[in-house]
């Protein structure tokens, strides 16, 4: 983190590990300062409704993440499984990121019927496997989301998507019409630097120097800022100090990054497996 230039990490933990979420918060405790948390449990578990109640109880925890896999089958959030989750989150003030491909209408639905619930779009909209053009299939579906205020986009796993090498410009088009619709405040930076196919600090600077949209204020928020701010995560790294270095980074220094849990070999966090928490940031930097 330190040599990619990252001060914070926000962890994804994987919902394949029914142990991650410990190991997360392992984390916390170890480097309160520099982590927190977007959690997740069984959504069949008969006290989900007391279990997100009661989530920011838990340390380090911020919000929820969910993705689709075979515990959590795709028909559960288009369906009407899922729909105690929604109101339950939008009362407790928990905020829910959602691997949303495959129904981004349906997350339409859900911020109309609950104004007060902040959701988050991970990987800009792009579903799993995808390379190229392809990958952006659904951004139209992604941009009609902008409309409703309490939907955001986490831009995490993009140079992944890339055919082409860095500074990925096939990415510039897609990442800018996504700015352009949700603005800085709601599109946040992000990586999955477990399966990148380049340098953390590069994926770093793909924002911060490759694109000429992206300056002054608008680039600290992206980085970092707006994420904190959505999340509710303060800490002694201000996010004025952020701006300062985002702005005209000097050599060793650092902003705030978002992360998410993912497996393979990553950046260990804490002490244990790190195929089981992996560091791939969403700054104030996956699946």
């Amino acid at each position: 983190m330190d040599a990619a230039g990252v001060d914070r990490a926000l962890v994804h933990p994987v919902l394949w590990d029914p142990d991650s979420n410990e190991l997360a918060v392992e984390a916390v405790r170890k480097y309160p300062d520099r982590f927190a948390i977007m959690g997740w449990f069984y959504l069949d578990d008969p006290n989900g409704r007391d279990l997100v109640a009661q989530w920011k109880e838990r340390p380090g925890m911020l919000g929820l993440r969910f993705y689709t896999n075979d515990r959590h089958p795709q028909s559960w959030f288009t369906d009407g499984t899922l729909d105690w989750l929604w109101p339950a989150a939008e009362r407790a003030q928990v905020p829910v990121a959602l691997g949303a491909a495959m129904f981004l209408p349906t997350v339409g639905k859900i911020a109309e019927r609950h104004p007060g619930l902040k959701l988050i779009v991970d990987h800009m909209g792009v579903p799993r496997a995808s390379k190229g053009e392809a990958a952006y299939r659904f951004q139209p579906e992604l941009l009609a989301l902008a409309k409703y205020p309490n939907v955001a986009v986490k831009a995490t796993g993009q140079a992944g998507y890339a055919e082409d090498e860095y500074p990925f410009r096939s990415l510039h088009p897609h990442l800018h019409r996504c700015f352009d619709a949700f603005g800085p405040e709601r599109m946040f930076w992000g990586t999955d630097i477990t399966r990148m196919p380049c340098s953390w600090r590069q994926c770093v600077t793909l924002f911060t120097e490759e694109l000429p949209w992206l300056k002054g204020r608008d680039l600290d928020l992206v980085m970092g800022e707006a994420l904190c701010n959505r999340v509710d995560w303060s800490g002694p790294a201000s996010r004025a100090a952020i701006g300062r270095v985002l702005s005209s980074p000097p050599a060793g220094s650092r902003f705030s990054a978002a992360v998410n849990g993912r497996s393979g070999n990553g950046v260990r966090a804490a002490d244990g497996d790190p195929s089981r928490l992996n560091s791939a940031p969403v700054a104030v930097s996956r699946t």
